[in-house]
């Protein structure tokens, strides 16, 4: 983690944990196909294995240390250290969920147990890239003023809808 302090500073928090899910992404799906074509040619175990590499490395690019950056900077000075505990929970729960089932997933889905975490990915990344904005650089109140801005202009849109609604009607 201490040398992605460095590489978070240069980069930008938001374009890592874009990066880095996206990697995951076709890291999962290149596990997904290695194994399902592993019974076919005896040298998917390489491909299956070079994209676990790959997605650890991707993970420590981006949705390993990139959240912690992000939960300090989204929440003032009061409310930040409760933030961090409930991201830290909500981490570990996940891990521990992940960790207990994973074996009982992969018995059920068998080769195709990595296309549920792609699937997931795609999820994550769809929901960062629209909803987390890039906090380096930034200020609390610059990046508080940033979310103003998206509930603003989801409202003024609702506001705009229900007006050509009543013109209809």
């Amino acid at each position: 983690v201490f040398p992605q302090v460095f590489v978070v500073e240069k980069a930008g928090r938001r374009s890592l944990f874009l990066a880095g899910l996206m990697g995951m992404l076709i890291s999962a799906v290149v596990m997904t196909v290695g194994l399902v074509l592993l019974s076919q040619f005896a040298w998917m175990s390489y491909v299956s294995m070079v994209a676990i590499f790959l997605f650890v490395i991707f993970f420590e690019v981006g949705p390993g240390p990139i959240p912690w950056f992000i939960v300090a900077e989204l929440f003032s000075q009061g409310p930040r250290p409760a933030a961090i505990a409930v991201a830290g929970f909500c981490n570990w729960a996940c891990n521990f969920i992940v960790g207990m089932c994973f074996q009982y997933i992969a018995d059920l889905c068998g080769p195709y147990v990595f296309a549920i975490f792609a699937s997931l990915l795609l999820i994550f990344f769809l929901f960062a890239y629209s909803k987390v904005p890039e906090t380096k650089g930034k200020s609390f109140e610059e990046i508080a003023a940033v979310f103003r801005r998206k509930k603003l202009s989801a409202k003024a849109m609702t506001e705009l809808q229900d007006l050509r609604h009543s013109e209809e009607a």
